[in-house]
């Protein structure tokens, strides 16, 4: 009768086991199925199509192309100041005026002098044409003339140069003169400084001077002013390479119609030299990169699969495929750092335009 329990009870545990067994083993395999693998949310994309653009990236300091120091050309004390520093001014419009009394005293005499040698001039002519004086005497009396006549002439001179003038159109970046002052000649009174355009100068590797042209336009973006971003040009290419650093001086032109733009500004140049037409294009986010290549989930009936791309050119937000994906495919661009290959997603948001 023992015999029988304890054989009893040895079957009941080998049917137990072999229940468990059975149960995992179908665990197992519901796992290996993937049929209770919770789905993945993620954020979509689609492929689309777009114009991309290559550009060369440096950073400069705005410089002006135009800059004068206006200095006194004759000397004398200041009378009248008419601009402050930040005002604009235009070419040949006065800035200030110097005490003119003496040199107008000087031009008057100066005239009164020439009048007097003309007339003496005209009748020597005259008497020499009827063969009454020598040659001698006409030429030194047309000599003496026109000697006064050039005193004359520097002496208006010397007196419109009281009224101190612009030499450029500017601004006033700085005034060296107040009312009162004594100026000598030379001396000087203004600077003008032109602020349109302004230019940023790049010192780009000869290896990249290849694609760069004069003509090319660029993008410059202002850290100051909220990364606002104004139109350039590249105006100039040194021909020559620098040969302590390898690098080449490029001058980039930039309007200034809003006056915001200050020389000395710390500025940020793209200088696009080459453009994709119907590029297939994605958002950056995207993209997996790995040592030796970029890869891209892709999204078939609620299935993720691992693709390898090859990328072209970049902008602030998409990159361009050029090998690995088609137009209009379903790309994931949030959560692929937890995906693997062939695994369920579930899309909470799907963005059917590229961002620009």
């Amino acid at each position: 009768m023992k015999k029988l329990s304890t054989i009893f009870l040895m079957s009941l545990v080998a049917l137990f086991c072999f229940s468990l067994a059975g149960c995992g083993s179908e665990e197992d395999s519901k796992a290996e199925n993937g049929k209770d693998e919770p789905a993945i949310p993620v954020e979509v994309a689609l492929v689309q199509t777009g114009s991309v653009e290559a550009f060369f990236s440096g950073t400069a300091t705005l410089e002006v192309e135009d800059e004068a120091q206006v200095v006194a050309k004759v000397s004398g004390v200041v009378k009248e100041i008419f601009v402050e520093e930040g005002q604009a001014v235009t070419e040949g419009q006065v800035l200030a005026r110097l005490d003119k009394e003496r040199l107008a005293v000087l031009a008057a005499q100066a005239e009164a002098n020439f009048r007097k040698l003309e007339s003496n001039y005209n009748r020597n002519q005259e008497l020499f044409n009827r063969k009454l004086i020598s040659a001698e005497e006409f030429q030194a009396a047309k000599f003496e003339f026109e000697s006064q006549r050039a005193a004359f002439d520097l002496a208006k001179l010397d007196l419109d140069y009281t009224s101190i003038r612009a030499p450029i159109t500017g601004v006033i970046a700085e005034r060296h003169i107040k009312v009162g002052n004594m100026v000598l000649n030379n001396a000087a009174t203004f600077k003008i400084t032109g602020f349109d355009p302004l230019l940023a100068v790049l010192y780009v590797p000869e290896r990249e001077i290849s694609k760069l042209a004069v003509g090319q336009t660029s993008l410059l973006r202002i850290d100051a002013l909220e990364n606002q971003a104004y139109p350039g040009m590249i105006e100039r290419i040194s021909p020559v390479v620098d040969p302590m650093t390898g690098t080449v001086k490029v001058t980039v032109s930039v309007m200034n119609p809003d006056k915001k733009l200050k020389p000395g500004m710390f500025v940020r140049v793209n200088i696009i030299y080459d453009v994709h037409k119907n590029a297939l294009l994605v958002p950056k986010d995207a993209i997996l990169a790995e040592d030796t290549e970029s890869a891209i989930f892709v999204v078939q009936d609620s299935l993720v699969f691992r693709r390898v791309v090859t990328t072209g050119y970049s902008n602030q937000f998409q990159m361009e495929i050029t090998n690995g994906l088609e137009l209009g495919e379903t790309i994931v661009t949030t959560g692929q750092g937890s995906l693997k290959d062939s695994a369920r997603v579930e899309i909470i948001d799907e963005k059917l335009t590229a961002q620009n």
